[in-house]
């Protein structure tokens, strides 16, 4: 007679052989898609990308706001101020940080295929509740951390009627508008093509700046009047796309 322990033994070793052979099955799904992505030349990471600037966040409210900027800025990072693009670590060198910190947090990332650029859209609350959105470029760093290397802040205008209060767990990040984050790489092609030009308005002064791939770039422009912007574009489906276009009207207060 066969013991309900003899059973139950071979059910464990039923499921576990079922087990293994699903875990193989994903390991080798996992193995041709890194293959793939490989031969693609795709290391994009977005995920990284928005961790990076979650940190950032962090440290901003724990340590203090313009000591993580200080942190996060690539050495040739700009913010892009009223008066046009400032040098970031030699303006944060003069300035003090503030006794409570703006916080934010990305709701989208694009990485170029690989991974040597992004861009992560989000929100942003200051201390005395004006919120608004920003754009950080990002680059790939030797090693092979991010850093921005461009920031641009815009309120909202109007600014949204405020939310009543409620319990907030400590160190949650609570933003208008700011909800789960999508990550997005953009096609891996061994010929990327010619991308669009970002028309620049008479008067206004601009530049961009590709992925070491060219499958995303990002172009800032500042206009006669003030205005500022910035564009990001990248290569999805086949074709060039819009990803981002972030302005803010002349004497808007966010920014350097």
């Amino acid at each position: 007679m066969i013991s309900r322990a003899t059973i139950a033994m071979a059910l464990v070793v039923a499921l576990s052989a079922c087990t293994s052979a699903r875990e193989q099955q994903i390991n080798r799904q996992r193995s041709a898609a890194t293959q793939f992505l490989e031969r693609q030349g795709s290391v994009g990471d977005p995920g990284r990308v928005a961790a990076a600037d979650f940190a950032f966040a962090k440290m901003a409210r724990e340590e203090g706001q313009w000591t993580a900027f200080r942190a996060y800025a690539a050495d040739d990072a700009v913010i892009h101020g009223q008066n046009g693009l400032v040098p970031a670590q030699p303006w944060l060198a003069d300035q003090d940080d503030p006794e409570e910190a703006v916080a934010w947090g990305p709701n989208a990332v694009w990485s170029s295929c690989d991974g040597t650029l992004a861009a992560t859209f989000g929100r942003f609350i200051e201390p005395g509740g004006m919120v608004g959105s920003y754009v950080s470029i990002w680059e790939l760093q030797r090693d092979n951390g991010y850093k921005f290397t461009y920031d641009l802040g815009v309120p909202d205008d109007p600014q949204p009627v405020p939310e009543p209060e409620q319990d907030i767990p400590e160190g949650a990040i609570v933003v208008p508008g700011l909800t789960a984050v999508e990550g997005r790489i953009a096609d891996c092609a061994e010929a990327v093509p010619l991308s669009p030009d970002v028309p620049v308005p008479a008067g206004a002064s601009a530049d961009t700046t590709r992925a070491d791939d060219g499958t995303l770039e990002w172009t800032w422009l500042h206009g006669a009047d003030g205005t500022r912007t910035v564009v990001v574009n990248w290569l999805r489906d086949g074709e060039w796309q819009e990803a981002v276009r972030l302005v803010a009207p002349a004497n808007s207060q966010a920014g350097a």
